[in-house]
């Protein structure tokens, strides 16, 4: 099924009237609806008769010529209603308005094969445009594990972070969906014109904005809450204490998706936002993929283990043992009796100890009685 088309003309029209995510639109499309909100404003006037200021602005589009337009260059507008809609940025209607925007969206260009029904479970990473070394190649290997699980990876193309995780996803042979604070017509930033390009042909370029805006600062604080939206879990890489990325992730948590953050340097500004995050419990700390995959799989898929250290031999010593391993010298014997008092265990006790880790290669007793560490014990 497929929304009505009188309905997308009148998403299409209400999407050129104002900023994206303008709460009061938002908001009275979804109590009155796209088309009678539409044909109200259409008809409003002033006091003297005159059309109202919307209402001559909404009367010269053509909301059907920028459908067609958008055709031709293969770029297709997503409405609620279409089996392509994904639902899960229907939740952005609860969560109220921050930063001057909020809502639902009034409908998606998308420029790419990839459909956004198709992306339910996917991971945002986002971060400084400004990164380290170290931010980018965390953000790259991140983005190519979850890829490799068959996990979308979701971005803003922007400089820095966003673009490692662009093409951390790629190397991991995985889709990823580049969502913009302009036109999907439009290369922005420039520079990425061949990333954005390849996402074209095979993933997905999203945007709020009719074709052919341009990008404007307010425009990618309400890209941001699109992205959140969009993931089951949003991942921040390097965020200073004003960065843009931490509007991504008050999206995320406003949501109540699974947000989550790596930490960096403690002396690293750029990872100032990223440990605030963590410090008040905003977010899941994560160092590697494995860990990401634990926090939005289902439960119990995705385990992740807790660190160990590699174990030898010796830990595997019943306790009395390996107390009187660690009573042994390394080159000069010693006899049973002055091991018995160095580990504090009875004389016949360390010599059962003494034969059994003989055995085992832990101690070597030499042609004078006394014992010493064997290659097992000095391995170990």
């Amino acid at each position: 099924m497929s929304a009505r088309h009188e309905e997308r003309l009148a998403r299409v029209a209400l999407s050129r009237l104002a900023e994206p995510g303008d709460p009061k639109i938002t908001g009275l499309v979804s109590r009155m609806g796209a088309v009678s909100l539409h044909q109200h404003l259409l008809e409003e006037r002033e006091l003297d008769g005159a059309l109202s200021d919307v209402a001559t602005r909404l009367e010269g589009l053509d909301p059907q010529r920028d459908l067609d337009w958008a055709e031709r260059r293969r770029i297709r507008f997503v409405v609620p209603g279409d089996e392509e809609w994904p639902r899960q940025l229907d939740d952005l209607a609860r969560t109220g308005d921050w930063q001057g925007c909020g809502g639902a969206p009034l409908g998606l260009w998308v420029r790419g094969p990839v459909r956004l029904d198709e992306i339910e479970h996917s991971v945002a990473i986002v971060g400084s445009r400004e990164p380290t070394t170290y931010g980018t190649d965390v953000a790259a290997d991140l983005a190519a594990h979850v890829a490799e699980q068959g996990v979308p990876v979701v971005s803003g193309a922007a400089f820095g972070i966003d673009y490692a995780a662009h093409r951390g996803a790629l190397v991991g042979e995985g889709l990823t969906v580049a969502v913009l604070a302009c036109g999907v017509d439009r290369v922005y930033p420039q520079a990425h014109a061949a990333l954005l390009g390849h996402i074209a042909e095979h993933g997905a370029i999203v945007s709020e904005l009719p074709p052919g805006a341009a990008p404007m600062r307010m425009r990618f604080l309400s890209r941001n809450r699109i992205i959140a939206a969009l993931a089951r879990g949003t991942v921040v890489v390097e965020a200073a204490a004003r960065s843009g990325a931490l509007s991504t992730a008050r999206w995320s948590d406003r949501l109540s998706r699974r947000l989550m953050a790596v930490p960096g340097p403690v002396t690293s500004a750029p990872s100032e936002g990223t440990h605030h995050l963590i410090r008040s419990g905003a977010a899941a700390l994560v160092t590697r993929g494995e860990e990401v995959m634990e926090q939005v799989a289902e439960a119990g898929q995705h385990a992740v283990a807790d660190p160990r250290g590699k174990v030898r031999s010796r830990d595997r010593l019943p306790a009395a043992d390996a107390q009187v391993l660690e009573a042994v010298p390394v080159a000069q014997p010693a006899q049973a009796d002055s091991i018995s008092r160095t580990a504090g265990i009875n004389l016949v006790g360390v010599q059962g100890a003494l034969l059994r880790l003989s055995r085992d290669g832990f101690v070597v007793q030499t042609p004078r009685g006394g014992w010493v560490l064997g290659p097992a014990g000095l391995r170990d």
